[in-house]
């Protein structure tokens, strides 16, 4: 038997059950089938419930038309599916309004919401600060003959394709095909609704369900006769409550509503809003790009700009006038040190001169060695001798001096000449003072070797003398540095060691001042740079040793006391 619980089983009626009580629920049938079709059809089946079920189906359909053709209408039963039948097609209508409208809605939403659309997104990404449009006028910027200014006439201009687009009067614009479009449409869906159910139309699908039902059976009933009053009434246009009534009245006002939407007249419509932020857009860039306001960004620019170049003329100036007058003072000092004691001597006089005003200064006793022997015999090794005063911590240490202007004197001949020295003299240190006029080629003005010092000196340039002093004041600090073994003053001898480094490694940058002096024209930072940060680097680390030293030596004198 038919399975009652699907969907698609007929409903049963007063008069079914009637039938069905003057005969038995249940008849068994034992059938072959020797119809070619029939078979073909059963056998595409699977075996068992799915085609005994085809098979009652087709038996059940069978039995009916094989009754209506015998002209045993069943009225209930005509009732039943048509009232199916307008309840489906009022549904699929219903449906089909619905989907129309929130297909047209989602996509109009899409393209035009102010929130996330993708014509609003477009134009924030178009507008927004470092957008594309701002990139785009940092690389053209112009008057109002610029590629700029002709690139927004010809998009957003009055004569432009997107103002004849929008605008409402143009029959090709994007207003103009939505309305014809829609219009069009719902007329279309208007007409062939209409001419479905109209009776005029022979062919309207309820003029051949009215003939099929006049031709076959006559006159119906007055049930049905109202129940067709109905269904002719719900898709009547008289009728203001009716079905198609409601459905011209949603489709009338969609219509309305995407109208206005897309209406100048209307300034709250979203053809309106875009229009209003196109033109003000425009006139933004157009207020910021002219030079004929103070306040626009173009004007701004251009007056930085003014301000920046005027700034760096003016600085360039005053750098000129700086690097005239320190080469003015240079060749002061050059003049003034040519007219000095040191002048016309030879180097090593003029380095025991040098050493000896050096030591008067720091307390201590400068001798001139290079006449006499030492404790190497018949050994004169050792130019000019440096004992520490009294007031050193170092107090009664020597230092070596050894001075040469001969071109056949490379770094190790001067290391070992040097270290004889030391030996020849008794000193702690050894200070080797080249010319820089037989200086060996590439060395450094300045460099340390365990307990000796290199120091390359021009006595005719006065800037030159910091090299020397430099050395002079290394050379004392690594007395007291040898002569010193108390774990007691490892933090002193520490910060001595890290001045020592820091003096070697700043005496090196001197070397770049010389070079950097060569082309003072291009090089003007890097010299003033450089020089400043050696000369304070320099002074702060002799400060630093004078300190210890000092320090070193009122602990020597507190443990005499003591």
């Amino acid at each position: 038997m038919p399975d009652s619980s699907r969907t698609d089983a007929p409903t049963v009626t007063s008069a079914d059950r009637r039938l069905v009580a003057a005969h038995p629920t249940s008849m068994p049938l034992d059938l072959v089938v020797r119809d070619p079709d029939t078979i073909a059809e059963l056998t595409s089946l699977a075996a068992g419930d799915p085609r005994e079920q085809f098979a009652l189906s087709a038996l059940r359909i069978g039995v009916l038309a094989l009754r209506q053709a015998r002209g045993q209408i069943d009225t209930e039963q005509i009732r039943r599916e048509s009232e199916r039948m307008l309840s489906g097609l009022d549904k699929q209508l219903s449906e089909h309004g619905r989907d129309v409208h929130t297909k047209m809605a989602a996509m109009l939403k899409e393209y035009f919401d102010p929130e996330d659309g993708r014509l609003q997104e477009r134009v924030n990404r178009l507008i927004r600060k470092d957008g594309e449009l701002e990139e785009l006028l940092r690389r053209q910027i112009g008057g109002e003959d610029s590629e700029l200014c002709k690139t927004l006439d010809s998009h957003f201009g009055q004569s432009s394709p997107l103002m004849s687009l929008l605008s409402p009067e143009e029959s090709q614009g994007l207003l103009a095909a939505f309305r014809e479009t829609f219009e069009k449409q719902l007329t279309t869906q208007r007409e062939r609704v209409l001419n479905e159910f109209s009776l005029d139309n022979g062919e309207g699908a309820l003029a051949r369900l009215v003939k099929e039902l006049n031709e076959n059976h006559g006159k119906l009933s007055g049930d049905l006769q109202k129940k067709i009053d109905v269904v002719v009434g719900e898709f009547s246009l008289d009728e203001e409550n009716s079905a198609l009534s409601r459905l011209v009245r949603n489709v009338d006002r969609a219509q309305r509503t995407i109208t206005s939407e897309f209406s100048l007249n209307d300034e709250n419509s979203a053809l309106s809003q875009l229009k209003s932020i196109l033109d003000s857009t425009k006139d933004t860039i157009n207020s910021n790009l002219t030079l004929d306001d103070e306040k626009s960004s173009l004007a701004r620019l251009k007056g930085e700009i003014l301000k920046v170049l005027e700034t760096h003329s003016e600085a360039n100036q005053k750098f000129r006038e700086e690097v005239k007058l320190s080469l003015n003072e240079m060749v002061t000092r050059r003049e003034e040190a040519a007219r000095s004691t040191t002048h016309g001597l030879d180097f090593e006089d003029a380095v025991y001169t040098f050493i000896q005003q050096e030591s008067q200064r720091t307390g201590d006793i400068a001798s001139h060695t290079g006449n006499t022997t030492g404790l190497i015999k018949n050994c004169k090794v050792g130019d000019c001798m440096i004992e520490l005063g009294p007031e050193n911590a170092a107090a009664g240490a020597k230092i070596v001096v050894e001075a040469k202007q001969k071109k056949e004197y490379n770094v190790a001949k001067a290391l070992e000449e040097i270290e004889t020295a030391r030996k020849n003299r008794a000193a702690q240190t050894g200070l080797f003072v080249f010319s820089k006029k037989s200086a060996p080629d590439g060395m450094e003005p300045f460099a340390r070797y365990r307990n000796d010092v290199l120091v390359v000196w021009d006595p005719e340039q006065p800037d030159n003398d910091l090299y020397l002093k430099t050395g002079l004041t290394l050379a004392r600090a690594l007395c007291v540095r040898s002569g010193q073994h108390s774990e007691a003053k490892a933090a002193d001898f520490q910060a001595i060691d890290v001045a020592v480094l820091e003096i070697e490694k700043r005496t090196g940058n001197l070397g770049k001042i010389e070079s950097s002096a060569q082309s003072i024209s291009k090089q003007s930072d890097t010299i003033l740079k450089t020089v400043e940060l050696s000369r304070r680097s320099i002074e702060r680390q002799l400060e630093i040793l004078r300190d210890k030293l000092g320090d070193l030596k009122r602990q020597e004198a507190a443990g005499e006391n003591t």
